[in-house]
């Protein structure tokens, strides 16, 4: 991947999370932040699928956004869903989801079953990387 196709990766993992967040009507004063999530979520994605497969790329992207969703909660004061949720907007298994209900409206069930476990599989991959990091427990801050 040429250092053009990064910076477009970037530059459209960055629009399109911004644009989620406004759907998703994040306060304003968020939504930079929410877009530099899914820049890092899909760039962690990008640059781990060559060397591992798309679930552990996925796992990986995933704790990384929960991990600085935490932080930036703690600094930016918000709830760390309103960072989270569209943090991990790129890493939604959407092109999986559409073809496992292609092959499957067009009756190719070994495909449409193919797509459906690879979906799964990257769902949970998800749902995992959001466990495991909100397991982990944080230093709180003394009241002042």
């Amino acid at each position: 991947m040429g250092p053009v196709e990064i910076i477009m990766n970037m530059a459209f993992s960055m629009i399109a999370t911004g644009a989620f967040s406004l759907i998703f009507n994040i306060p304003r004063r968020h939504v930079l932040y929410c877009s530099l999530l899914g820049v890092v979520s899909w760039m962690i994605f990008v640059l781990l699928t060559p060397a591992a497969n798309d679930v552990v790329a996925t796992f990986a992207a995933a704790c990384a956004v929960v991990l600085l969703s935490r932080i930036l909660a703690i600094f930016r004061k918000c709830p760390v869903n309103v960072l989270l949720i569209p943090g991990i907007i790129p890493l939604v298994p959407g092109s999986a989801i559409y073809y496992s209900a292609y092959y499957f409206v067009t009756d190719d069930a070994s495909s449409a079953a193919s797509y459906g476990l690879l979906t799964l599989k990257l769902a949970l991959a998800i749902v995992l990387g959001i466990i495991v990091i909100s397991a982990v427990p944080f230093p709180r801050r003394k009241k002042q």
